[in-house]
């Protein structure tokens, strides 16, 4: 884990180096002060002597402006190590996160990654610059004092030594208590999270149902629960300041007392204690910068572990070594497919799958919920590996190829319809970053999206919400079906994206298919029977398996499945029994 975090210092290194060194600089110049202080009061104001008294002075103000100096450069140099670190830790993190598979994603939710990337880092760079400062110059300062306080007086000195031995003791019990909360903490902050990105995206929902109450009850109770975990961490920590403190005061109380008996006998002088109390406050209060930077560090234990558990997420679905970076044309092969999302189930989501689509052919998939319809065409762009058997595309197994080459060829209108915050031409071009308007253009058209957009004031240049909020369910769809045109592939596959169309757009959008864009292989999910009737030939799945693969008058005649369906939709219940398409 270590290492994995420190590989992402990289290019502040050099500033990482240099905030310990200034720190030092800062400690020995304060340790000098205090010797100066006591030789003006033993030398120069006992001894009358005005001139001493300036000479010393004034290098006591040259040492505390080196001082000041190295404590600004420090700070500046911490600043740039902290930030720099949580910068490339968050980079580090979303570039692994842009090459994890469907399989990857699926153990780490959305609240999580978004926690791990927000306050887990923050509570990390926080802990790097405790670390470079303050670990270095509290137990520096404390040994430097704790030595100039020996050289001073050995007697004197060792009630500080004491004082350290009795309070660090407190110190590690009270940090050994707390560090278990921490850990929890963060789990805590996920279900918080999980609550507001529910809610937030789902607001339509929450209001349309007057669910308010239950909303702000949930989140209540996320919140509750941090406060209560963080509540019994600050309860445990909360004696700590008042225990050092006072045993402080103790020790300034019996630094004088003794110390005064020590200079009536003449075995200590006025300046010496002087420079003995001072030391005793930074070796005192060094313990208490020392006392949190071991908070800190408890604290971002645990995020650092959750950080590296995504730096260190390894992901299922790579790049062969020599890849294949052309796509000859759009034939779909599956040969004995068997495929599970957890190689440790009992039972594989689909069993012994072999299929034979024709290049340019459009293929309906039809089946009840639960089967596998979507997990089918997964597989074809590798978003997931088979768990047995092969999928090939052009004739050539899937991972063999280039997977830019694959997923740009084999374009994939995915069940929930994502549009990002931009213009629609923007949208538009993710499908190809190079894509002229006109080629735009020609997608909507294809896609019947172009009858909406038209009417809009801005046109193509109108601005999408995040998340598509400001444009009906049917219009998001046709968009994102004119995205994946705009990338000309050779496989289309359409994942019940025309669910929310109404049957003529519907109608209209698979002819413009079958006319404009005949060489592409067309594969259609639906659920309504009229969006596959003028498909080539139709895939009828049940329980993970094809129940039947063949043109729709046929499976008409001799498939039971289709004939219920079709008879279902078109005589009784017309459009309405639909299946329901969530896998």
């Amino acid at each position: 884990m270590i290492k994995t975090l420190a590989a992402q210092i990289k290019q502040y290194r050099l500033v990482s180096a240099l905030t310990p060194l200034w720190m030092v600089g800062e400690v020995v110049c304060e340790m000098i002060i205090p010797v100066f202080m006591g030789m003006i009061v033993d030398k120069g104001i006992y001894g009358g002597d005005l001139h001493y008294i300036y000479s010393m002075g004034g290098k006591m103000i040259v040492v505390a402006l080196f001082g000041f100096l190295f404590g600004v450069l420090g700070g500046v140099c911490g600043a740039k190590a902290s930030t720099g670190f949580a910068k490339n830790l968050r980079k580090a993190m979303d570039d692994n996160i842009q090459t994890f598979s469907f399989a990857n994603i699926d153990k780490f939710s959305p609240s999580s990654l978004v926690t791990r990337l927000t306050t887990d880092v923050t509570n990390l760079q926080n802990a790097y610059q405790m670390i470079l400062r303050m670990a270095v110059r509290a137990p520096m300062s404390m040994i430097v004092a704790m030595a100039m306080s020996f050289v001073l007086s050995p007697r004197l000195a060792s009630v500080y030594l004491i004082a350290v031995v009795i309070l660090g003791t407190i110190i590690f019990l009270l940090m050994r208590s707390t560090t278990k909360y921490f850990k929890q903490i963060f789990e805590k902050y996920d279900l918080m999270n999980e609550s507001v990105q529910e809610n937030v995206s789902a607001i339509r929902v929450v209001k349309a149902y007057v669910r308010e109450d239950h909303e702000i009850s949930k989140f209540k109770k996320a919140s509750a629960n941090i406060y209560l975990m963080f509540l019994r961490a600050e309860l445990r920590l909360a004696g700590m300041v008042p225990i050092m403190m006072g045993t402080v005061y103790i020790c300034i109380l019996l630094i004088s007392w003794l110390g005064a008996h020590m200079i009536i006998s003449s075995e200590l002088t006025t300046g010496a204690l002087m420079s003995l109390l001072t030391y005793c406050m930074n070796i005192l209060m060094s313990l208490m910068m020392l006392s949190m930077v071991f908070v800190m560090i408890t604290m971002s234990e645990a995020s650092a572990r959750r950080i590296a558990e995504v730096l260190e997420e390894k992901t299922t679905i790579s790049n062969p070594e020599h890849a294949v970076t052309e796509v000859r044309d759009g034939s779909i092969t599956f040969e004995h497919v068997d495929f599970a999302y957890n190689k440790n189930s009992e039972e594989p989501v689909l069993k012994d799958i072999t299929l034979d689509i024709h290049s340019g052919e459009t293929v309906g998939i039809i089946g009840a919920t639960g089967s596998a319809k979507s997990s089918l065409v997964n597989l074809i762009s590798r978003l997931y590996d088979v768990t047995a058997g092969k999928v090939e595309v052009g004739g050539v197994d899937v991972r063999d190829y280039d997977l830019v080459t694959l997923r740009r060829s084999v374009a994939v209108v995915l069940q929930k319809n994502v549009l990002f915050s931009g213009t629609i031409y923007e949208n538009l071009r993710w499908g190809d970053k190079n894509a002229t308007d006109e080629e735009c253009r020609r997608a909507c058209r294809l896609a019947c999206a172009d009858e909406f957009i038209d009417k809009m004031p801005k046109g193509y240049d109108t601005y999408i919400e995040q998340g598509g909020s400001n444009v009906s369910g049917g219009q998001k769809q046709r968009l994102c079906i004119a995205r994946a045109l705009v990338a000309k592939p050779k496989v289309l596959i359409l994942d019940d994206s025309t669910s929310a169309v109404d049957t003529a757009t519907d109608a209209k959008i698979r002819r413009a298919f079958r006319e404009d864009i005949p060489n592409t292989t067309k594969l259609i999910i639906a659920q309504r029977i009229s969006s596959v009737q003028d498909c080539d030939r139709v895939i009828v799945m049940d329980n993970g398996r094809i129940n039947g693969f063949d043109t729709p008058e046929r499976l008409l005649q001799n498939n039971a499945i289709y004939r219920e369906v079709y008879e279902s939709q078109t005589g009784a219940g017309g459009d309405n029994a639909d299946f329901d398409s969530k896998e």
